[in-house]
């Protein structure tokens, strides 16, 4: 088969990774093309092409018409096969970063072109600047999901089975020595520091290591918020002279930082996949840290065990102030739900607050930036607070420890690499790609219902939604 692949761009992420992974577990059996509007030739084992009016929007650019994008895709898909392609495999088609995007691939359907949209990331999932509020998304076509939360929500919002697929990612293993790392004794997060990853967790959690190790965060974020996000905790951990080191994937080997840590760590809000739950187990590694239900659940299901992990972090709403708190609340969300023409009224706004603080303690991963740095101020300043998070949250008495560790990590380690293999990928992608050529489908997706789904007022969280402030 023939399959071109699009993306915004092909700069180095997630999303990247995964594009880079499924043309490297295809290329054997179909000939692939990747579009985008930035290339890294020696990053792809095929062709790649810079279609510029695939880019994300910037001010200072003329944009290029939609057709005119659409016509510059079929020329270079053109000029590699003289038949065209047989699937056009689009990713994250959802989010308005490219404000012309679905107009794009409209274009693309009207032109006979068969596609395949597989969706990483959901603006309706606390990312309401990148929402299409005017487009309806891509009808009448087959989509992907990476996780079966996002499968059973596309079911409810419209789509059928036949048009539905799920392909989980695949995991590359760890499989070297470590050497050269001069860090010593420290407890590594392995993630780009951007909000969603929930660094003042992370902080809050080095505070109870029990042998004081270093907690190491290993890249900084690229978006202006999460830069400004991630200054604001770097000039907070200076002032309290903790144990903390950023950066350090820019001056070490990510793998040798992997294999040398003691354990790893992860305390992320929200995933679309959670290659955090899978990858330190291919390199003998313990995760510890924050839990992800709805995620975590298809990794249980293939026998990765993940019950040492915790599901929310309590602490005293009377630390920061139940009035404050709730003011800031209300205001955030009556304007990201405004974002989504959603009509939230008081009573609803006041029973989901009564929910986030029962018993007056809410999970710390529902607090923006400024009032989760009052809780650690609070923590740092008396002994006795730090006493009564452990009896709120026993797990802190002794981070990363788990009963039966080598057990645990030969067992996740051989569930890993047993699901998440290139093979097995490779497989589903060809099986997918099978299915999009020879079944039609006629389904849409309903907004309304998608959005109902995402944005719940009784798990709203400030650090998700809101907009970061001092």
């Amino acid at each position: 088969m023939k399959i071109a692949f699009i993306h915004y761009h092909l700069k180095p992420g997630g999303v990247t990774t995964v594009l880079r992974q499924q043309v490297e577990a295809i290329i054997d059996e179909c000939d692939a093309l990747v579009l985008a509007s930035s290339t890294q030739k020696s990053s792809f084992p095929c062709d790649t092409v810079n279609i510029p009016g695939l880019g994300y929007d910037r001010p200072e650019q003329n944009r290029l018409s939609p057709e005119d994008v659409a016509a510059s895709i079929i020329k270079a898909i053109n000029k590699k096969w003289k038949t065209g392609c047989d699937v056009v495999h689009v990713h994250n088609p959802t989010l308005a970063k490219n404000r012309n995007f679905l107009k794009i691939l409209k274009a693309l359907q009207n032109r006979k072109i068969k596609l395949f949209l597989q969706i990483h990331d959901f603006a309706e999932d606390g990312r309401p600047l990148s929402y299409f509020s005017d487009d309806e998304y891509v009808a009448d076509c087959h989509y992907g999901v990476i996780n079966s939360r996002d499968y059973n929500i596309l079911l409810k919002a419209g789509l059928k089975k036949e048009g539905l697929h799920t392909i989980f990612n695949t995991i590359n293993p760890f499989n070297f020595n470590p050497t050269g790392v001069t860090i010593k004794e420290y407890v590594l997060y392995p993630i780009r520091a951007i909000r969603r990853k929930n660094i003042g967790e992370a902080i809050l959690l080095s505070l109870f290591f029990k042998k004081n190790e270093t907690l190491a965060i290993t890249l900084p974020p690229n978006s202006p918020a999460d830069i400004k996000s991630y200054a604001g905790w770097k000039m907070f951990v200076k002032e309290k002279n903790l144990n903390i080191v950023f950066e350090t994937g820019v001056t070490h080997e990510f793998s040798e930082l992997v294999m040398s840590s003691k354990f790893i760590v992860t305390t992320s809000i929200t995933e679309g996949f959670g290659f955090s739950f899978l990858e330190p187990w291919t390199a003998k590694k313990i995760l510890w840290g924050r839990k992800l239900p709805d995620i975590c659940h298809d990794f249980e299901k293939n026998k990765i065990q993940l019950d040492h992990l915790y599901t929310k972090l309590d602490v005293p709403v009377e630390w920061i102030g139940k009035e404050r708190l709730y003011e800031k609340w209300k205001s955030c969300i009556l304007i990201k739900s405004a974002i989504f023409n959603l009509n939230l009224d008081e009573e609803t706004i006041t029973t989901s607050f009564a929910k986030v603080t029962r018993n007056d303690f809410i999970d710390f991963g529902l607090l923006d930036e400024a009032f989760q740095k009052m809780i650690i101020s609070r923590v740092l300043a008396d002994r006795t607070n730090r006493d009564r998070l452990i009896n709120l949250n026993p797990y802190l008495s002794d981070p990363g420890d788990v009963s039966n560790k080598e057990a645990l990590i030969q067992n996740n380690m051989k569930a890993v690499l047993l699901n998440y293999s290139k093979t097995v990928y490779k497989e589903k992608l060809i099986e997918i790609y099978s299915k999009v050529v020879n079944t039609s489908v006629r389904q849409s997706i309903d907004k309304k219902i998608l959005i109902s789904r995402f944005f719940k007022p009784e798990t709203f969280s400030l650090l998700k939604w809101g907009d970061y402030a001092e």
